[in-house]
Parts: C-alpha cells; sequence; structure tokens
C-alpha cells in the first residue's frame, strides 16, 4: 500500500509539474545553504584548531611590547613559576633568500632547536638532522625554500644566502647577507596562523646574535609541565607584566576559534532554518491549493473504500516527497557549492605579500547530510499535516458534489 501512495503522489506532482517545481526549488534553498556552509566552515574551523593546537598545549609565547625589554631577570622569574617547566628566548626576523636569480621572502627564527620540536609537535624534519647548538651556520629550512614545486634548489649541506637587516646600535642601518648551510629540511607542515614553517630558516639562539645581529629578544616561549596548568601560568604572568608584554597561549587561541566558529555555525544553521521556514510555507499552500483541486477525486476515493487515515497517509506521503525531491537536489547542490567555494581558498596573513594560502576540501559528513534530510523531511510533514488532515475530514457526499 505505500508503495502505491508513492506512485499516485508522483502522479499527482507530475500532473501538476510547474507548481511542484517552484515548491521543490523553495525546499531546496534550505538543504544547499547548510550543506554549502556548514561543511565549509566546518572544514576551516577544524584546521585552524589542529594547527594551533599543534603548536602545543602547553605553549605559552610572551612578546614585549612598546619600548620593554625581556632580559635574563625575566626569563629567571618566569622559570622560578610553579608548573613552568621549562622558558627559553628567541628572536626572529625577516629575510630575502637568493636562488640563482630569484628572492623570495622568508622568517628566521633564532631558537632552542629541542624547544622548537617540543612546543610544535607535529613538526619533523624530511632530510638530515637538527644540527648541533653550537654550529652557528648551520640551519633547518622550511620545504617552501628548499623546493619550488617539485624542483630542488637547496640539498644537505648547500649555503643558503639570506639578506638580513644590518643592525648596529640597536637601530637598523641597512642589509647584508649570511651565509647559512643546511643542516636539515623539514617536511611539508601546511601552513600556520602563527608561524609557517615551510617559508621560515631556524638558527639557532647564538647564530640570532653572532650571525643576525640581533639583541633584543623577540620574545619568550615558554612550555608549562601539563596543559591543565596554562592558564594559571597566563594568569600570574599577565598580573606580572600588565601592559608591558603580550602573553599568548595557544590552546586559548584554539578554545577561542572554537567559540568563534561554533557562533559561525550557529549563525548559519539559524539562517538555513529561515529558508526551511519559508519551505513549510510553500510546502503548506501548494498542498491546501491540491486539495482544494482534487476534493471530488477524494470523495471518489472514500466512496470506494478509503478510510479517513489512508486520504492522511496520501496527502502527507505527496507533501513528503516533493521535500525529499527538493532535499536531495539541495544537498547535492550545496556539495558542488561547497566544492566550488573551497576552491577560491582562504588568505590569512603572513610573510610575504600573499600571506598563507589554504585550499581545503570541505567537511560533508554522514551526520551533516542526516540532520539535513531529518529537516527536509519535517518541512514535508510539518507543511503537510494541516492540509491532509483537512483533506480526511471531507464527507464523501461532499466531496462528490464539490465542482
Amino acid at each position: 500500500m505505500l508503495m502505491d501512495f508513492v506512485r499516485l503522489s508522483l502522479k499527482a506532482l507530475s500532473e501538476r509539474r510547474i507548481r511542484a517545481v517552484l515548491t521543490i526549488t523553495g525546499i531546496a534553498i534550505g538543504p544547499l545553504v547548510l550543506v554549502m556552509m556548514s561543511s565549509v566552515v566546518g572544514s576551516y574551523s577544524n584546521y585552524i584548531e589542529e594547527r594551533i593546537t599543534s603548536l602545543g598545549q602547553n605553549a605559552i609565547a610572551i612578546f614585549p611590547t612598546g619600548n620593554y625589554r625581556l632580559d635574563e631577570e625575566d626569563l629567571n622569574y618566569i622559570k622560578a613559576i610553579e608548573a613552568v617547566r621549562r622558558a627559553e628566548p628567541f628572536y626572529n626576523t625577516q629575510g630575502i633568500v637568493k636562488r640563482g636569480t630569484e628572492e623570495t621572502k622568508t622568517a628566521i627564527f633564532a631558537v632552542n632547536y629541542n624547544l622548537l620540536f617540543e612546543a610544535i609537535g607535529s613538526l619533523e624534519i624530511d632530510d638530515g638532522s637538527i644540527p648541533p647548538e653550537n654550529e652557528i651556520i648551520s640551519s633547518i629550512i622550511g620545504r617552501k625554500i628548499a623546493y619550488k614545486g617539485d624542483e630542488k634548489h637547496f640539498d644537505l649541506d648547500d649555503v643558503v644566502t639570506v639578506i638580513v637587516p644590518k643592525i648596529e646600535g640597536g637601530k637598523i642601518t641597512g642589509k647584508k647577507n649570511v651565509n647559512l648551510v643546511v643542516g636539515a629540511i623539514l617536511k611539508e607542515y601546511g601552513g600556520a596562523l602563527i608561524v609557517d614553517p615551510d617559508s621560515t630558516i631556524f638558527v639557532s639562539l647564538e647564530a640570532g646574535k653572532r650571525l643576525l645581529g640581533l639583541d633584543r629578544w623577540s620574545g619568550i616561549l615558554v612550555l608549562a609541565d601539563a596543559p591543565a596548568n596554562v592558564k594559571p601560568i597566563v594568569s600570574v604572568l599577565r598580573q606580572h607584566y600588565e601592559d608591558k608584554a603580550q602573553i599568548i597561549a595557544f590552546s586559548s587561541i584554539a578554545e577561542a576559534v572554537s567559540s568563534v566558529t561554533g557562533a559561525i555555525n550557529f549563525i548559519n544553521f539559524s539562517t538555513s532554518l529561515s529558508a526551511f521556514a519559508v519551505a513549510i510555507a510553500g510546502v503548506a499552500a501548494t498542498m491546501i491549493t491540491s486539495v482544494m483541486e482534487r476534493t471530488r477525486e477524494i470523495g471518489v476515493m472514500k466512496a470506494i473504500g478509503y478510510t479517513n487515515g489512508q486520504i492522511l497517509l496520501l496527502i502527507l506521503m505527496e507533501s513528503i516527497v516533493m521535500s525529499l525531491v527538493g532535499g536531495a537536489a539541495g544537498i547535492s547542490l550545496g556539495v558542488v557549492g561547497a566544492y566550488l567555494l573551497s576552491s577560491r581558498g582562504f588568505i590569512i596573513g603572513g610573510i610575504g605579500e600573499t600571506g598563507i594560502v589554504l585550499q581545503l576540501s570541505p567537511l560533508i559528513t554522514p551526520t551533516l547530510i542526516t540532520q539535513t534530510l531529518t529537516l527536509t523531511m519535517l518541512i514535508g510533514l510539518v507543511g503537510g499535516v494541516l492540509p491532509a488532515y483537512r483533506a480526511s475530514k471531507i464527507p464523501p457526499v461532499v466531496a462528490l458534489r464539490y465542482e
């Protein structure tokens, strides 16, 4: 009987093609928006959270603000804080790498290597090994420095010439060339929001002072003994430094990003619900008109033995079929739209004029599809229940007299 009702519903819709197509189009808008936006936002938000988290659940960075200068006294104070496992200063500057006739912008970080790999847990070496700290001319270079596409520009033990600012008396007086030896090449990292290892050259802390001429710490990297102790340490540091230094906990950034993306997802879901609400009104209007046009047909069906429940199910089935067709069309278009939207990429500020370009596939999950189909079926049920109920209550005699 159910299959008979499905066939009757499809036949009724085919007889009113234009009205059915317009209603199905209205229904499809909600699933389209929900699938397209939710999958794209979900993909980028997951990537951002994973990347920030990979910088270390127990990592904290301290950056001086204004004219404040971090020194040994600050380092000793930080190391003395309870639950601080390790704290080391770092330098950073920008430079230009010469690759034949080509010049590429890069970031240069002078940091303790062991601390670096401990803070960025997903950072891995592709070729070579971590240079000893006392070899100041040795370096670790990112994937985009060593390669351009699939073409390899630098190999192990090659000399990399970097143009860096020349600093005298704490002031930039010009530029100078620094020659570094490639001690290791990193695996592709994929970009990050704080540091882009793929476009960075890492040198030892001593190299930052002696080769680069940096005498003022860019910051201090702190590792807590456990992720649960990050917030207490941040609280102590902020109370101590107030506006003299900026305290950044990577885990806190991940939480903030999660909150923001959660709000975006809620707004997207709410916007989609408004489209679903309009679709319900469209289904109700279509089904009421359909019931009015088929009053005599309903009377005939009742006269030959159809019960009120069967009439109710028949009309509901028609609205549900329309919703499912609209939902399938909307989900399909939403998937296509999501891939088109993702193919444009997302640019975040970083080193270089173009920054870091992220191109991620949309996050289309069974949960998202199931949720969208469920909402679409609710459109058919809610929009069709009143017309179906009215149709089931029409007396056969009145229906047969209807013109």
